[in-house]
């Protein structure tokens, strides 16, 4: 019983807060506003999607969230630290408790399957005192490639460089999962598998994921969806019921 209460005071924590959080471009005559006063709250555990137009602000909105640049105006808490005007230190330190997918796997063509998955964990002290090569051996065979840890990238097809990415971004169980459309680059059936072991694997480990997507097809996996245009944040998800089940 006790275990369930912990469980549903965990769904509730606010992981993400954004409030009146503007940014900015360039300088001088030159300067040039990308985001106009968002405000926006995600829970522990929910999968939402961040859909419109293209140059809408949804990838600068994300690099904020993600701590790949600094906040500049309004407030942006991750996981409870507030990001606006965050030190370089800030920055990494956040870095290391978020995972990323994006469209390009990014993976080090140089590494192994299980070397490029091992390199989150790297990160970790915590997790350097254990056996890291077993764990990221398991997290392969968690999302399918068991078979396929001593293989180079060049020799995977495009769903399995993106399983790989999704491997690498949860073995280290962080508590934010930050994906910039991560299905763009696959046929309709990989793109289908990778979402879908997206949400499995984050309702196991209780994770939040925002994913920035263009695809349609893959909407009905979100809680809730939430829509930007020229910069704004159109609708939450909630009050115009766009409320996935």
């Amino acid at each position: 019983m006790l275990q369930v209460s912990a469980q549903s005071h965990i769904a509730s924590e606010t992981v993400i807060n954004v409030s009146n959080l503007n940014h900015y471009f360039g300088d001088g005559g030159l300067r040039k506003q990308a985001l106009f006063d968002i405000n926006l709250e995600i829970k522990a555990g929910e999968i939402v999607i961040m859909t419109g137009p293209s140059g809408s602000g949804k990838t600068t909105l994300l690099s904020l969230m993600g701590g790949l640049r600094s906040a500049q105006e309004g407030s942006l808490q991750i996981l409870g630290q507030e990001m606006c005007s965050a030190s370089k230190g800030q920055l990494t330190k956040l870095r290391r408790q978020i995972g990323y997918i994006f469209q390009a796997h990014n993976l080090m063509t140089f590494l192994t399957a299980k070397e490029n998955v091992r390199m989150s964990l790297e990160l970790h002290e915590d997790y350097l005192q254990g056996d890291i090569n077993a764990k990221a051996i398991a997290m392969l065979e968690t999302v399918g490639l068991g078979n396929r840890v001593d293989y180079y990238p060049e020799s995977l097809s495009g769903g399995q460089k993106q399983r790989v990415a999704i491997a690498r971004a949860l073995v280290s169980h962080p508590q934010i999962v930050l994906a910039d459309e991560p299905t763009a680059a696959l046929d309709k059936k990989s793109g289908r598998d990778v979402v879908e072991l997206m949400q499995k694997l984050a309702k196991e480990q209780n994770c939040t994921i925002l994913l920035v997507t263009h695809d349609n097809r893959i909407l009905d996996i979100a809680d809730r969806i939430v829509y930007m245009e020229d910069g704004q944040l159109k609708s939450d998800g909630v009050d115009i019921g766009v409320k996935v089940n």
